[in-house]
């Protein structure tokens, strides 16, 4: 397209965005406008894509990181004829694939869901990682952001791991116009000061006008001639821009035009141009991944006599998952030689990538990763996942296909005190739609559960501990996920003990201690907290009469509430306790932490003992 039509298609996309919100009467037409020229010039003159075959290894890649101005995202679909017209006006209508922000569930050229703003560059940062370090495959990464999520601290650990990674394959468009929600953003028009950060953390900048097609294309066709760091081509747009009544107005955020057939005639009217956007080149095809036997680390029970950490199990089992599998990758928080994802470092270096204190860019990564086709397994302390809880989240929406380890659960680790204490990771996991929640309590279902978890869908969560646990279970014991292991059991069980993780061996304990005293107890390891086992959980509390839950982590949205979840068709609830971490513990060792919250076999054993008495008086 020359100049002229280059002009033209950006008034084609915003008058597709001004008729598609105003068809919904709702949406974010005047943040699509502020962005049509940019867009513009990308898909008709830089963007390299085959819209038939959204899987071809060498497409471009591109994220609308303000997912907000998904109008304009869906014009441009129509004008490469990606979709029709007719599809174009059900924009956020009930069985649309035209959400009001976009999301790969539904739209197979969407990368990655967004609308919480600050995470697409951040994805984008993984793709790019995976084509430079994975894929070895010349695709572009292109993000376009508005400048309101540049207040984001998402978007700073984005751009200091892209240049430190020196990823030339990334353009950021940061869409400037000054306003956002509510008024104006932080900087407003000043390009500069955008410009200066980005070029701290070892970016190439080119500043230029929004509006202006040509001045565009030269900074787009600057960003490809780049070599040796990522470029930022930060552009002043103005909001709105085109309609007079409410270009560069406050107060129009979010929301349909005043009188849409007034500002498609002010707009020149709707167009039908067509964008031949230009084919990826030649690449190879796409990978074949290099597969072997399964040789998982094996363990005798009882051996070594001071047990294993399951986090040490953990990391010795991604080690031969990634030596067996050729798509797995490994993502740590500077923290591999607590996880133990250094195990999987020292096998692979080619596939294990260091993403420093910055759990969100973490996470991130992961999911653009797994965009491309990787199993990722990003790792850190499980409180720190609390940091990128709305990565995780918005991974769901995406649908991604992520493995989140979180290592140092519970007050078992002992000393370092609360702070390093994951006790809210079950329930922040649990929550996540279509989660898979699983907590190991010996090396061999660890590692049992580290190779189930790459043929998983969704988000899966395995929750590993620091202390050494005693080897319970054989090397060919298998652990299916949704499963769960009885481990004490008689017809003459007067309760049920349900534990998972380190409270397994504290329940042991106390069975063993009461069955000395003539008190039988059925005790259930609970090592799949999502999805429970709620005919074993039945068929216990049927049984057994009463449920009493023990675990190291907060009472709300734990263990506990993953039991109760098996009664939740209409069946009558069983009598259950709850023994949890309900106060705020210090520091201490770990058998002191135990027993401090209540937790250990002593508390376990007396509060059976309670319950058994309270049901013989009653």
């Amino acid at each position: 397209m020359d100049t002229a039509e280059l002009t033209q298609l950006g008034q084609q996309l915003r008058v597709d965005s001004v008729r598609a919100s105003d068809a919904a009467q709702s949406g974010h037409p005047t943040s699509s406008m502020s962005a049509a020229d940019l867009m513009a010039v990308l898909l008709a003159r830089h963007l390299r894509y085959d819209f038939d075959r959204p899987d071809h290894p060498a497409n471009d890649r591109f994220i609308l990181s303000k997912g907000h101005a998904s109008p304009l995202l869906y014009a441009a679909y129509r004008a490469a004829g990606a979709i029709t017209d007719d599809e174009l006006l059900t924009f956020r209508t009930l069985g649309s694939r035209l959400d009001g922000h976009p999301t790969p569930r539904k739209l197979p050229w969407v990368e990655t869901a967004t609308g919480s703003l600050g995470q697409g560059l951040p994805v984008g940062v993984g793709i790019a990682l995976a084509g430079k370090r994975l894929d070895h495959v010349d695709y572009r990464v292109w993000v376009l952001c508005g400048d309101s999520e540049m207040a984001e601290g998402s978007i700073w650990e984005a751009a200091e791991h892209a240049g430190h990674e020196h990823l030339d394959n990334l353009v950021v468009i940061v869409d400037v116009n000054r306003l956002g929600q509510r008024g104006p953003t932080r900087h407003a028009h000043d390009l500069d000061a955008y410009a200066r950060r980005f070029q701290a953390f070892g970016w190439h900048t080119v500043e230029v006008d929004g509006h202006d097609v040509d001045a565009v294309d030269r900074a787009y066709a600057e960003a490809l001639s780049t070599t040796g760091q990522p470029t930022a081509v930060i552009a002043r747009t103005l909001k709105g821009k085109g309609v007079a009544a409410v270009e560069d107005r406050e107060g129009m955020h979010g929301k349909p035009l005043p009188d849409a057939a007034e500002a498609v005639e002010e707009l020149g009217g709707p167009r039908d141009l067509r964008v031949r956007v230009q084919e990826p080149p030649a690449a190879r095809a796409l990978r074949s991944v290099p597969t072997r036997p399964l040789d998982l680390p094996r363990w005798q029970p009882g051996e070594p006599e001071k047990g294993v950490p399951t986090r040490d199990a953990f990391g010795k089992a991604l080690a031969a998952l990634g030596t067996a599998r050729g798509d797995v990758v490994a993502l740590d928080g500077e923290v591999g030689d607590s996880t133990r994802t250094e195990f999987f470092a020292k096998e692979h270096p080619d596939r294990s990538f260091e993403c420093y204190i910055a759990e969100q860019q973490l996470v991130a990564s992961s999911v653009g990763m797994a965009a491309r086709g990787w199993v990722p397994y990003a790792c850190t302390f499980a409180a720190f996942l609390t940091r990128a809880h709305d990565f995780v989240r918005m991974a769901a929406i995406s649908g991604a296909g992520i493995n989140l380890v979180g290592s140092h659960a519970g007050v078992a680790i002992g000393e370092d005190g609360p702070s390093q204490m994951g006790l809210e990771d079950l329930a922040m996991f649990r929550a996540v739609h279509g989660s898979t929640v699983l907590y190991p309590c010996d090396a061999n279902q660890t590692a049992r559960l580290v190779a189930a978890m790459a043929g998983l869908d969704g988000i899966r969560y395995l929750r590993t501990s620091r202390g050494a646990t005693p080897v319970i279970y054989g090397p060919d014991e298998e652990f299916p996920v949704g499963g769960s292991k009885t481990l004490r059991s008689s017809a003459d069980d007067r309760l049920t003990v349900v534990a998972a993780g380190v409270t397994v061996h504290e329940a042991i304990e106390a069975a063993d201690a009461l069955a000395a005293d003539g008190i039988a107890v059925r005790v259930i390891d609970l090592y799949s907290v999502k999805p429970v086992d709620r005919d074993t959980l039945r068929r216990a509390a049927e049984e057994t009469g009463c449920l009493l839950t023990v675990e190291d982590h907060h009472e709300e949205g734990g263990l506990g509430d993953a039991v109760l979840d098996a009664f939740t068709d209409g069946r009558p609830v069983p009598r259950l306790v709850r023994l949890a971490v309900r106060t705020m513990p210090g520091s201490a060792t770990p058998a002191e932490e135990l027993r401090e919250a209540g937790i250990d076999a002593e508390a376990v054993a007396a509060a059976a003992r309670l319950l058994v008495e309270t049901a013989v008086v009653r």
